[in-house]
């Protein structure tokens, strides 16, 4: 089998995150839980009907070309693709076929053939109980992106990578949330496998809804064609279904071709001409995308690749860690940005998960999440001047998060911090006079006692002392005994 090499092109769909549809005006919520809700003549396809395309929708196809490269095409139109299918009620759908806004982009290596917009089918709801099928068509008529890339994917971990980083992107954008769970991003992999560079007979794998299943479904079809090229058996070029019980594909139908569908340009749109739209303003409010807030987070904050991917990989967080480093370096221009991270990244993000806080939601319901940027920042910059100990800043946190109480107030109204010399050395003193077994152990070179002793007298401060001080101070009057 591994004679052959495989051969992997991707159709990624996403749904745009307008305010309404894409052909009407029904608020554009797929996810509104009272069926058929946000519906209309026009996306139920009701005879004498007319659509009108929605222009945001357009402009964040071309935002999405522009930020992967993308060259958007002079003329555009719309056609329509004749199939039946019970959650498409007008037995065709409007998309793009001879001419779609954005022509080629890459995006890790990998071409991309072209962008197009469509408009998304409804849902088919099947009944357990009734053992009926119903159908639900508030996601019918919402915008929906696809891009399709040239067959330059080889392996299922570069198809993951690709989506993964697409992903990110059209979350920079603003254009959509893509969140596979909801639906609101999936793929179709067409896989093909040959000994040479000639590409093989595909086969074409619909409506992968995860990366677990984009994964699964291109490692088994690659193993699958390989089994039957080495007993001799020809590939059918088909449309097959991923079964994710089972982790196999399913053969659905023979694989349709494009005269298949009939398409034919929409006649109750008008084409389009690029000019139509600002190009040059849509350029503007293009953001700074993933790859290139990584490499200035590495350069300008002195942090590795794999805690600025950390922070980049999740948009709200990268602009909380900026607001929280603009505040710190007020304080001090030469604090350290890694405690910050640190407390950050770890005990805060561990505080979230615990309490179910999405940083997401917190931002922009910023009562939610009671621990701001300025505070955060101020707790790391007292840790970072041996004002308090790490011990005490966790537990100043965890207060803060609960109650929404800033740093300093809880420091000074607690009047916390770290104990002179003269208490911390009188504490030790008391502790190895308490504790002669562990003393006479330490001084037969058992280690382990040395750790009894500060824990003992941490104890006793309550964490007003750095264990490397208590440390220190220990190993100074152990040596006179």
């Amino acid at each position: 089998m591994s004679n052959y090499k495989p051969t992997i092109g991707l159709e990624v769909h996403v749904e745009l995150k307008t305010r309404t549809k894409m052909f009407c005006d029904c608020i554009n919520d797929p996810d509104e839980k009272k069926p058929n809700t946000n519906v209309c003549p026009i996306c139920l396809g009701h005879p004498g009907t007319l659509p009108f395309p929605n222009k945001k929708a357009i402009e964040s196809i071309i935002k999405i070309g522009l930020a992967l490269n993308g060259k958007p095409n002079d003329k555009f139109h719309f056609d329509r693709k004749n199939y039946f299918y019970p959650d498409l009620p007008k037995a065709y759908q409007i998309s793009q076929a001879g001419e779609p806004i954005i022509l080629g982009g890459t995006l890790r290596n990998i071409k991309i053939n072209h962008i197009h917009l469509e408009e998304d089918a409804g849902k088919l709801i099947h009944d357990d109980v009734s053992g009926g099928t119903l159908v639900d068509f508030n996601r019918a008529s919402v915008p929906l992106m696809e891009l399709v890339t040239e067959p330059d994917i080889h392996t299922p971990e570069d198809a993951i990578a690709f989506m993964k980083d697409l992903q990110l992107i059209v979350r920079y954008l603003g254009v959509s949330d893509a969140d596979l769970e909801r639906g609101q991003m999936r793929a179709d992999a067409n896989i093909s496998i040959s000994e040479t560079d000639e590409l093989g007979t595909r086969a074409e794998i619909k409506n992968l809804n995860s990366f677990r299943s984009v994964f699964g479904a291109i490692n088994y079809e690659i193993k699958r064609q390989a089994e039957l090229l080495e007993k001799g058996e020809k590939i059918k070029q088909e449309t097959r279904g991923w079964d994710d019980l089972r982790q196999k594909t399913i053969s659905q139908r023979s694989k349709e071709e494009s005269q298949d569908y009939r398409y034919f340009p929409e006649p109750d749109i008008p084409h389009f001409s690029i000019d139509a739209f600002d190009v040059e303003r849509i350029k503007t409010e293009i953001p700074e995308l993933p790859e290139a807030k990584l490499k200035r987070f590495e350069k300008e904050y002195n942090l590795s690749t794999d805690q600025a991917r950390f922070l980049v990989e999740e948009i709200e967080l990268a602009e909380y860690f900026e607001e929280a480093v603009s505040e710190l370096q007020m304080i001090n221009e030469k604090a350290s940005i890694s405690t910050l991270y640190n407390y950050l990244t770890s005990d805060l993000r561990g505080l979230m998960n615990q309490s179910g806080i999405n940083l997401s939601d917190a931002v922009n319901d910023i009562s939610s999440l009671k621990v701001t940027p300025q505070n955060l920042a101020y707790l790391a910059y007292q840790v970072d001047s041996n004002n308090i100990t790490s011990r005490q800043a966790k537990d100043i946190l965890k207060k803060m998060f609960e109650t929404g109480s800033s740093a300093r107030e809880i420091i000074e109204n607690e009047k916390i911090g770290i104990s002179d010399s003269s208490e911390i050395e009188a504490v030790v003193m008391a502790v190895i006079a308490e504790n002669y077994v562990a003393v006479a152990d330490y001084k037969k070179g058992k280690t382990a006692s040395l750790q009894f002793l500060i824990g003992k007298a941490m104890g006793i401060l309550k964490g007003r002392a750095r264990p490397d001080e208590l440390k220190e101070i220990f190993e100074r009057n152990l040596n006179q005994f």
